[in-house]
C-alpha cells in the first residue's frame, strides 16, 4: 500500500484553506483534512466547500467528537466527509454509536489517540469495535514541550491490523523516520500550511515519504535546540508565543543587525558600580549572556574594555538596565550590547550587589539560566522552564507569518486575509 500523505487545514479562514488545499495537491499531496479549527471557525460548511472544491479527492472531517457520535459523524458524512475523525477517548456507547452511524451514511471513521491512557491497549480495543483507521497523535499544544509520536507508533502498528496514521510536528526528516516505523499516513500540517511555498513544502514531504532512505534523522541535545530555534526567530515572534509578554521595557540595542541568544548570568550592582559586572564576566561561560541591572541611568557599570573581554571570553552579549558608555568602541567590537542609556561617565569598582541571583531588567523577572534573546527590536526573557515550548511556538508563528507575507505579496490586504470584520467584538 502506497503510504498517504495528508493534509491538514488547521486554519480559521475557508478561503485560504481552499487555496492551500489546492497548492498542496499540487505538491503530491493524497487525503485532504478539514481540521477542527476551521470546522469550529466555519461550520459545516467548511466541509461542503472542501468537498465542492476537490471532488475525487478523500475528504476528512477532524470532528474530535467527544460526545453524540451519531450525530456528528451524520452531520460530517451529509457534508461530504469521507472519513470522520472521532476522539478514542471517549466513552465506549459515543464509539459504538458513531460507528453505526458511520455504516449507516457510508463514511469511515479514524480514532485519535491524543491524550488516550493506554493507548496501545486502547487501539486494539477501537479495532474490535470497528474503527477503521487509528490516529497516533501527538497535539499541537503537546508538540510545543517536546512530545513525539515515532514513540508511541511501533507499538500501535505491531498491535493493531488497521492502517495507522501519526500526526504531531511532522516534517520532512521525521515523515522519512515515520514511514520506517510502519505508518500507513503521513498527516502534515503546519510544515506544509504555514509555508512561503505550499507545494514546494508538499513535495519535499512527498519525497520523504516515498524515498525514506534519503532522509537522515540528525539528533540534537535539547539545549542546542533551543538555541537553534531561538537564533533562527525573532523576539517578536517569541514574545508573541509568550502572549505578548517577556519583552523587557526601554532596553534597546547599541550595535544594530545582532543576534544574541544565551542563558543569563544576573549581575546586581549599585550607581555604576561595575566591579560585579566586571566579575560576572569571569564566572560566565561561552555562549552566556550578562544581564546587569544598575539602579543608575546617569553613571555607567558598562563599557568598551568589559566589553572587549566579554568578546575575548567568547560571552554571547550584555543586556544593562541602566547606563553604558564607551558607545563608539562597543560598536567597533560588535558583540551584542543592549542598554538604558548612555553617558560619558562611569562609576568606581566599590564591589556591592550580588552575582546570580533574581533580578529585574527591563521591567522583567530574569533568573541565572533564562533565555535572553536580543535582536534590533529588543530584549525579551524566555523562562527556562518553558524554552523549548516556547521556541517551538514562535517557530510556528514565524512560519505563519512567512505564509501570510506570502499571500500579501499575491495582491490580498492584511484586513482581507485575517478577515477582521468577522473577529470584532459585537
Amino acid at each position: 500500500m502506497k503510504t498517504i500523505v495528508q493534509v491538514a487545514l488547521d486554519l480559521l479562514e475557508i478561503d485560504r484553506a481552499v487555496q492551500i488545499a489546492k497548492e498542496a495537491l499540487e505538491g503530491g499531496v493524497d487525503w485532504i483534512e478539514v481540521g477542527t479549527p476551521l470546522i469550529k471557525s466555519e461550520g459545516m460548511s467548511a466541509i461542503r466547500r472542501i468537498r465542492k472544491e476537490f471532488p475525487g479527492y478523500t475528504v476528512l472531517a477532524d470532528m474530535k467528537t467527544i460526545d453524540t457520535g451519531s450525530i456528528e459523524v451524520e452531520m460530517a458524512a451529509k457534508s461530504g466527509a469521507d472519513i470522520v475523525m472521532i476522539l478514542g477517548g471517549s466513552d465506549n456507547s459515543t464509539i459504538d454509536d458513531s460507528v453505526r452511524s458511520a455504516h449507516q451514511y457510508g463514511v469511515k471513521l479514524m480514532a485519535d489517540l491524543m491524550s488516550v491512557n493506554d493507548p496501545v491497549e486502547r487501539a486494539i480495543q477501537l479495532e474490535k469495535m470497528g474503527i477503521d483507521y487509528i490516529n497516533v497523535h501527538v497535539g499541537i499544544d503537546q508538540q510545543m514541550q517536546g512530545y513525539d509520536p515515532i514513540y508511541l507508533l511501533k507499538d500501535v502498528v505491531d498491535a493493531v491490523n488497521v492502517p495507522v496514521a501519526v500526526a504531531g510536528g511532522i516534517d520532512e526528516q521525521r515523515s522519512s523516520e515515520i514511514v520506517n516505523t510502519g505508518a500507513d499516513i503521513v498527516i502534515v500540517g503546519g510544515n506544509i500550511t504555514r509555508s512561503d511555498n505550499v507545494s514546494r513544502a508538499a513535495k519535499t514531504i512527498r519525497s520523504s515519504v516515498d524515498s525514506p532512505s534519503k532522509f537522515q534523522v540528525s539528533k540534537q541535545s535539547l539545549d542546542d535546540e533551543i538555541y537553534e530555534l531561538l537564533t533562527s526567530t525573532s523576539t517578536p515572534n517569541i514574545s508573541d508565543a509568550m502572549h505578548r509578554k517577556g519583552a523587557m521595557r526601554k532596553i534597546i540595542p547599541l550595535v544594530q543587525d545582532t543576534k544574541m541568544v544565551g542563558k543569563a548570568v544576573t549581575v546586581q550592582t549599585f550607581e555604576g558600580d561595575w566591579a560585579k559586572p566586571v566579575q560576572a564576566i569571569d564566572i560566565a561561560k561561552p555562549g552566556d549572556v550578562i544581564v546587569i541591572y544598575n539602579s543608575s541611568k546617569d553613571i555607567a557599570c558598562w563599557g568598551g574594555l568589559a566589553t572587549f573581554s566579554c568578546l575575548n571570553k567568547g560571552i554571547a552579549g550584555v543586556v544593562v538596565d541602566g547606563a553604558v558608555r564607551d558607545v563608539d568602541d562597543i560598536t567597533n567590537i560588535g558583540l551584542p550590547i543592549f542598554a538604558g542609556n548612555t553617558v560619558p561617565n562611569a562609576g568606581d569598582p566599590k564591589g556591592f550587589g550580588e552575582i546570580n541571583s533574581e533580578i529585574t531588567c527591563g521591567s522583567q523577572n530574569v533568573r541565572p539560566g533564562d533565555y535572553i534573546v536580543g535582536d534590533n527590536n529588543g530584549v525579551v526573557v524566555v523562562p527556562k522552564e518553558r524554552a523549548y515550548e516556547i521556541a517551538r511556538r514562535s517557530k510556528e508563528i514565524e512560519k505563519g507569518e512567512q505564509r501570510l507575507y506570502d499571500e500579501v505579496k499575491r495582491g490580498r490586504t492584511l484586513s482581507d486575509i485575517a478577515q477582521l470584520n468577522k473577529w470584532e467584538k459585537q
